[in-house]
């Protein structure tokens, strides 16, 4: 048993995406979606799993390295390629540097209002 919370940030950002073959291959940008759900087996003091806005405040950290930035250009992305997938695992391993002494359950990235992609460990 266990309670969670879910925010949602947003960014924009470009990238292209290496070895692809289509579209996706040339330089286009996206207005990304966010969305960081933590868990907790127990309410803190306040009757609250962590405050939104602390949890908000530290997914910004988080985003402002991203944010207005071609992301192949970030270290991280010059490894991995920038899809979705390693999107949503950059900003949940940079997020989890954060100490939310709650559990970081998932982070959910979307590129358009149809297509995500989910990062969480097992």
């Amino acid at each position: 048993m266990a309670f969670e919370i879910k925010i949602i940030r947003y960014f924009s950002s470009a990238h292209s995406l290496r070895g692809y073959k289509g579209k996706c291959e040339e330089l286009h940008g996206h207005n990304w979606k966010v969305e960081v759900l933590v868990s907790s087996p127990k309410l803190n003091s306040l009757g609250m799993v962590l405050d939104f806005k602390e949890l908000k405040d530290k997914l910004n950290k988080v985003l402002s390295l991203l944010d207005h930035r071609y992301l192949n250009e970030i270290d991280f992305f010059k490894k991995f390629n920038p899809t979705s997938e390693n999107i949503a695992r950059y900003i949940f391993e940079n997020l989890e540097k954060h100490n939310l002494n709650v559990k970081l359950e998932a982070v959910t990235v979307w590129e358009s209002e149809d297509a995500s992609a989910t990062y969480k460990k097992r």
